[in-house]
């Protein structure tokens, strides 16, 4: 018998998320994809807010080639929506205060990145300091002020993947 989300959440105080995991679900983690493979527990599009998780239940998420096919901006009902803020103050409802959002993506001017006409989200190392507001004195941040992470670790390489951990800040007042 599977056990559910709910059952999860009480026995373990939170599930470990990993976010459109195809067939390549982290050993530990409940799989969210769109695609109703045998590994996935959830099936739900997570460009469609809010996700079938209630608040702060995830206690580590994961994006592995994911974020690269989440659009800037997607236009609906004759207005435009911030996707790529949207699915990160998505994560962030999710997350627990402190807990961490690791990804993985092909750097924006890689080979990687343009080899795939899905990839729709070009980002580089600048990009993440937008959604810490302590990172260059919130420079970045307060453009669009989305929901605050803090920016524990990046590393790229021009030619190859960018890898992102982000931690969630709990909001002021």
């Amino acid at each position: 018998m599977a056990i559910t989300i709910e059952e999860l959440l009480r026995e373990k105080g939170g599930i470990r998320l990993d976010i459109g995991c195809g067939v390549n679900l982290q050993p530990g983690f409940v799989g969210m994809d769109i695609q109703p493979l045998s590994n996935v527990d959830i099936v739900h599009d997570w460009l469609s807010f809010p996700w079938p998780l209630p608040d702060e239940s995830v206690i580590q998420a994961i994006a592995s080639h994911v974020v690269e096919h989440v659009p800037r901006v997607m236009y609906q009902d004759g207005k435009s929506h911030w996707t790529f803020i949207e699915f990160m103050n998505e994560v962030w409802r999710v997350l627990k205060p402190n807990c961490q959002f690791a990804i993985v993506m092909p750097y924006c001017l890689s080979m990687g990145y343009y080899q795939d006409p899905t990839h729709v989200n070009p980002c580089n190392e600048v990009t993440w300091l937008y959604f810490d507001p302590e990172a260059q004195n919130g420079l970045f941040y307060n453009f669009y002020k989305p929901k605050p992470w803090k920016l524990e670790d990046i590393s790229w390489s021009p030619a190859a993947n960018m890898e992102i951990l982000l931690r969630k800040r709990v909001e002021n007042g």
